[in-house]
């Protein structure tokens, strides 16, 4: 681990600050690097040579007014922690943007292994992996079992109307990367919005929901569910569809949109939600509906990351590739809801 400050960290400042705020929690010089695989915000592993936490902060040259990514993400997951869902113990939130030029906060490391393709996941084996696959589905019900109320979170989310916000969020989001002729785009946009399910009560939800978002321990158990950047109150089944929609697809080029589907032993989708409605007691009727809208949205975030290709303004490899799958991911969609 570097003694050396990692872009958007500076150690010097971040051990004067833990020094006043949390004294005698850093006891030697402090260390770190940056842990890849985060989504918007940068993540950091951070280290006195005896402890290890873990930092987040948002991404370099993203200007911030006030701290609600750093405190929404501190407040859902301190709020979470001791109940049945595995989350790290947070330590130190700090929205002062003097200290490392912008808000963040550091939480306990958690020993565990990501897994982000079939290839990882093939290491375990069927049998774990089957038993993982359906640790993590019983886990999503424990997080749609807890009451938003007694954890303090009531005021997390606005989840009256939550459909139909996300249905003009990713529409409007799909038409300021418009570049191109997308016709089946508007079809499925449409056709989820004709067919909008009724929502049962609101739970909290984590918004990106799946296998490579948490940690997995040597005991083939959920660790740690991580990346609650996306977590609101709202309709469960989203949580749901997303997990389903992931489990369907097949592993795609440089792993820009990853899948862990083609490991062996991994649970047919249909046993993942049988488990989960089995378990949760919820009526999943309806599944097939969010989970079009998973592949929905995957193909608006897609087609985003296409659009700032064809300006230049990606970087790194296999960006070209990635505008081709926008329309094998709206036809998924579209034929999901049409056998629903």
């Amino acid at each position: 681990m570097s003694k050396d400050n990692p872009p958007g960290l500076d150690l010097e400042r971040l051990a004067d600050h833990l020094g006043r705020e949390r004294p005698g929690l850093v006891r030697g010089q402090l260390g770190a690097e940056v842990i890849q695989g985060g989504r918007s915000n940068l993540t950091y592993r951070v280290s006195d040579g005896t402890s290890r936490w873990v930092l987040r902060r948002p991404p370099l040259g993203h200007v911030l007014a006030t701290a609600h990514d750093m405190a929404r993400e501190h407040r859902v997951i301190s709020a979470l922690h001791g109940t049945p869902v595995p989350v790290p113990e947070t330590l130190l939130l700090c929205t002062d943007e003097d200290v490392l030029g912008a808000p963040f906060y550091l939480m306990e490391y958690v020993e565990g292994t990501p897994y982000r393709t079939a290839r990882e996941l093939s290491a375990l084996g069927p049998e774990r992996t089957r038993a993982l696959l359906l640790s993590l589905t019983d886990t999503l019900v424990a997080l749609h079992a807890l009451d938003p109320g007694a954890l303090g979170l009531a005021d997390f989310g606005r989840p009256d109307g939550y459909l139909e916000r996300q249905l003009r969020r990713w529409g409007k989001q799909l038409d300021a990367s418009r570049s191109r002729e997308l016709p089946r785009v508007d079809e499925l946009h449409a056709a989820l919005g004709a067919a909008l399910p009724p929502s049962p009560a609101p739970t909290v939800l984590h918004g990106d929901f799946r296998l490579d978002n948490v940690l997995a321990g040597a005991d083939g158990r959920i660790a740690a569910v991580l990346d609650w950047e996306m977590s609101t109150l709202g309709d469960p089944l989203a949580d749901l569809g997303l997990l389903v929609m992931y489990s369907e697809q097949r592993e795609l080029p440089d792993s820009l949109i990853s899948s862990t589907r083609g490991a062996p032993g991994h649970p047919e989708p249909a046993e993942l939600v049988e488990r989960y409605a089995e378990v949760s007691g919820r009526d999943v009727s309806r599944i097939n509906w969010y989970t079009a809208f998973a592949y929905f949205k995957l193909a608006v975030i897609a087609e985003g990351i296409h659009y700032r290709y064809t300006l230049g303004q990606t970087v790194g490899h296999g960006f070209d590739r990635i505008g081709a799958l926008v329309p094998v991911l709206i036809d998924n969609g579209l034929t999901t809801l049409q056998e629903g």
